[in-house]
């Protein structure tokens, strides 16, 4: 279904084809009452993606700023074919840029809805379960990264990388029956996901999910600079990751399981997001900031020694 036929499911009328705002999937910007909105999709089935609203309902009446679903005269939001869509008030305000205190307070916001998670999956969010990697996939993946690396000359230590990579999927199951405390969140803590207003405003929670709390840390820390015009071509150096750990820390403290399975959880999200990113995505190697981007990650995942919990 194209997009105009997917916005007038919603009661908005364009005269034209939306075009998407987003790459990768649709996020079309469009008027509604007078007000600009964006349609985009969620996850699916409904069931699924009504409790992601009700999640980001009880986040928003805590004070916590995550966008909710439009008021609108039709059910907001729904299913369209075999997907579920849903439309979001625009958000006016600034991207990141680098800023000491834009980290600080994409910290703060992390530790906010962190500290408003029930103790249990009260909200029926898919649980996180990927402990599940193997030694092949390890291989395959390192052959993908090789080739995509060297079409752009950069040299990668391919021996090195599988061998760590493969000791990371044997501490899998160690890591699962771990005990380390689960939290609701949107689990995508990016700062392509923040507008700062001037405060950030979390404006794509729809990744939500029931999730480890260390590993949404370790994937700010990891991602938060991925894809992004205005950002840093590299992960947090380690003052700025001290920064966003003193707004993460007024909210949330770490429990000593946590401190103490720290580095096995942030080489597992390495496994879990980096991995596949820097092996199926031959077009980000070819944006050197991208390019810098994955060489960043991979010194950290050699070398993570000034990246603590503790400060």
């Amino acid at each position: 279904m194209n997009g105009k036929n997917i916005v007038e499911k919603f009661g908005i009328q364009v005269e034209e084809e939306p075009v998407s705002i987003y790459p990768f999937s649709p996020v079309y910007r469009v008027t509604y009452a007078e007000k600009e909105v964006i349609v985009k999709r969620t996850q699916r089935p409904i069931e699924r993606a009504r409790n992601l609203m009700r999640y980001t309902h009880a986040l928003r009446e805590k004070g916590v700023n995550v966008v909710t679903p439009v008021f609108m005269n039709c059910d907001n939001p729904q299913m369209i074919d075999e997907d579920t869509y849903v439309v979001y008030p625009f958000i006016e305000g600034r991207i990141y840029s680098g800023k000491d205190l834009e980290i600080y307070q994409a910290g703060q916001l992390l530790g906010q809805i962190h500290s408003h998670s029930p103790a249990e999956n009260l909200y029926m969010l898919k649980e996180y379960e990927v402990y599940d990697f193997t030694v092949d996939e390890v291989t395959e993946s390192v052959e993908k990264i090789d080739k995509n690396a060297s079409l752009h000359k950069v040299n990668v230590d391919n021996k090195k990388l599988k061998e760590k990579l493969i000791h990371i999927v044997q501490q899998q199951e160690a890591l699962k029956n771990s005990g380390i405390p689960f939290v609701s969140t949107p689990f995508d803590l990016k700062a392509n996901n923040l507008i700062y207003t001037p405060e950030p405003y979390f404006i794509d929670p729809d990744n939500a999910m029931w999730v480890p709390r260390l590993f949404d840390v370790a994937l700010a820390l990891l991602l938060f600079h991925n894809e992004h015009k205005t950002a840093p071509d590299s992960v947090f150096t380690p003052a700025q990751w001290q920064r966003f750990l003193q707004g993460y820390q007024e909210y949330v403290t770490f429990t000593a399981a946590e401190l103490y399975y720290w580095e096995k959880a942030l080489e597992h999200i390495f496994l879990d997001e980096v991995m596949w990113l820097m092996a199926e995505t031959e077009e980000d190697w070819a944006n050197p900031k991208q390019r810098n981007l994955f060489t960043s990650l991979l010194q950290r995942l050699f070398d993570s020694s000034q990246y603590k919990l503790a400060f």
